[in-house]
């Protein structure tokens, strides 16, 4: 290959790869990146993506191929791709498959392992980290290898930290048989139902018509794209008893009032399981606090034995990536059924995103968030970056405080509130929602401010006529804590100002975004007259408030990356070049 200096990427013999952000190609790269590495680092000119095993699996399991990628990655790279890129991504690519686990007809106890070739098995059963979970059978030549049904999750966990992914043949628990149909129009409305192309298309790969090679895995889809529309789908096709795990009550509740809204399935067969109520029905909604729960540390999951006592024959996990780690080792008992995974990002911070693919399954189906964009199913956003200076008080503060205190004084600056009431007056026409992390601070603002806040002790009654209100008009501007983070419908927020955040936390950077995502577009609708301009067009604002130079500003850098891989740019302005202007709607 010849040096092509007008492309936009180097690829790096460590993996690396090197994207330039201002250039023309800069989509078509990150498009291509993005089936097969990790957004790394997005500083303003130059992205960094790294190339995992994990990532590579990933693309493995979605059929691309060595060849794919490393002619794709010729064709936007300036320099010939390095030969150890090569060889990393033919030997991760290639693993993949070498060793299944498939039914085992003459003990349904136990599951088969099967080897590519001989070598293969030669080489795997010497793996320290496998060797106790496999059953032997025969001699040398003939020897056949299977393990036990309990340690279908664990096998694949440990193989995996062998650098050696399974790929799960051996089927599923057929399950209580649950039939049911969609509804062509919202239940007690007028109102057209027809799930869109790209949710049918999300389940469709997921289940694959049923096959082995089918029914387990995670879709990724922004937050507004209608993920839980793709676990109905995914329900209607398999048309079995369903367990489903979210994140939180009004998680829960959002599940089932979707489902009897759009479903067949009525009140008798949908109910919730937590700490309200525990109603085991044909359909079944839990929160994985609920499958986690100990009244010790020495007891077993007692909640979680009588999930396992279901004939259950789907599993979804919903916002998979917030899924807590003792729950990955819990639900390993699941994986007799087919399980969804269901998330607007992969990315998780405890590092632990081998689990999800073991454990629930490989990604197969993503859509980027611009494509939805485009299509006019999600908001259009401007990300801005504002940038606060810290008082001489502050400052001293600061310096003088501990590592672990500085974060949390820099993100309570009380410059914030000035740029608070700057944003409130730019955009007094709009839907605004201010978020943080610390309750002093959000209390703060909402007695400055004269405005209702929610927190976690928010009682649900008060929270849900608080949301409801904001939903009508009646108010313009919350302020809530990080129970915004997911699971809440408020379609009509169109300004999200964000105080402070968990660190560098990407998926609460993605999750924030997402309360802003929901189109905006009134065309049409009742609603239309006396809207903001803003929802009209389809556009929403997401403020992030930053103080300069300190620790917040150093995660603000992290906690983009998820989003600057999936193309939003953040606009860096300075609170003091801001007050100099006066603050005309947007």
């Amino acid at each position: 290959m010849k040096v092509q200096l007008s492309n936009p990427v180097i690829v790096q013999a460590d993996g690396k790869v090197l994207v330039e952000a201002n250039h023309k190609r800069y989509e078509q790269a990150r498009e291509f990146l993005t089936q097969f590495a990790e957004l790394e680092s997005s500083p303003n000119a130059l992205h960094t993506y790294q190339i995992t095993s994990i990532t590579l699996w990933n693309a493995a399991s979605a059929n691309l191929s060595t060849e794919e990628i490393v002619t794709g990655l010729n064709k936007i790279s300036k320099y010939p791709i390095p030969k150890e890129v090569e060889e990393l991504v033919a030997d991760t690519i290639e693993r993949y498959g070498l060793v299944k686990l498939l039914p085992n007809p003459d003990n349904p106890a136990e599951i088969k392992v099967e080897f590519e070739t001989p070598y293969i098995q030669r080489l795997f059963t010497s793996e320290p980290l496998v060797q106790d979970l496999l059953i032997k059978r025969g001699r040398r030549r003939n020897m056949t290898y299977t393990i036990s049904i309990a340690n279908r999750g664990l096998f694949k966990q440990q193989c995996l930290l062998a650098d050696w992914p399974v790929e799960d043949l051996a089927g599923f628990r057929p399950g209580t048989a649950l039939a049911f149909s969609l509804r062509n129009r919202i239940k007690n409305t007028d109102i057209v139902f027809e799930p869109r192309n790209y949710q049918w298309e999300a389940a469709k790969r997921w289940y694959q018509d049923g096959k082995s090679t089918g029914g387990c895995g995670v879709v990724v889809l922004a937050c507004g794209g209608g993920k839980t529309i793709v676990g109905i789908a995914a329900m209607a096709l398999v048309q079995r008893k369903t367990l489903i795990l979210a994140t939180n009550q009004a998680a829960v509740n959002q599940w089932i009032q979707e489902i009897i809204s759009k479903t067949t399935l009525t009140a008798r067969d949908v109910g919730s399981y937590t700490a309200n109520a525990r109603d085991l029905r044909a359909v079944t909604v839990s929160t994985y606090q609920m499958v986690s729960h100990k009244k010790s540390k020495d007891d077993g999951f007692k909640h979680l034995d009588i999930f396992d006592k279901q004939d259950w024959g789907l599993i979804i996990y919903d916002e998979v990536h917030l899924l807590p780690a003792p729950v990955f080792g819990a639900t390993a008992n699941l994986q007799a059924m087919r399980r969804l995974g269901l998330t607007a990002t992969l990315v998780r911070e405890d590092g632990r995103e081998s689990d999800v693919f073991t454990l629930v399954g490989p990604k197969r189906y993503e859509l980027p968030w611009q494509d939805l964009q485009k299509m006019g199913f999600i908001a259009a956003i401007s990300c801005i970056e504002i940038h606060l200076e810290m008082n001489q008080s502050l400052r001293q503060q600061y310096n003088d405080a501990a590592p672990k205190d500085q974060f949390m004084l820099a993100c309570s600056n009380p410059k914030k509130l000035e740029a608070v009431r700057y944003l409130i007056k730019k955009h007094r026409n709009d839907n605004i929602l201010i978020i943080g992390t610390y309750l002093e601070q959000l209390n703060i603002m909402s007695e400055e401010l004269k405005l209702p806040v929610i927190t976690g002790k928010t009682p649900n009654h008060v929270r849900e006529k608080l949301f409801s209100q904001f939903r009508s008009g009646k108010i313009k501007t919350l302020v809530v804590s990080k129970v915004a983070n997911f699971s809440i419908d408020l379609p009509d927020a169109n300004v999200a100002i964000q105080l402070s955040g968990t660190f560098g936390s990407r998926q609460e950077e993605a999750q924030r975004l997402g309360r802003i995502l929901r189109p905006k577009n009134l065309k049409g609708k009742k609603s239309k007259k006396g809207a903001p301009k803003a929802i009209l067009e389809n556009k929403a604002y997401f403020y992030t408030l930053v103080t300069k130079d300190s620790k917040e500003q150093t995660f603000a850098l992290n906690r983009q990356k998820f989003l600057a891989g999936q193309g939003y740019r953040y606009l860096l302005q300075d609170f003091s070049t801001l007050q100099s202007v006066s603050p005309t709607p947007s």
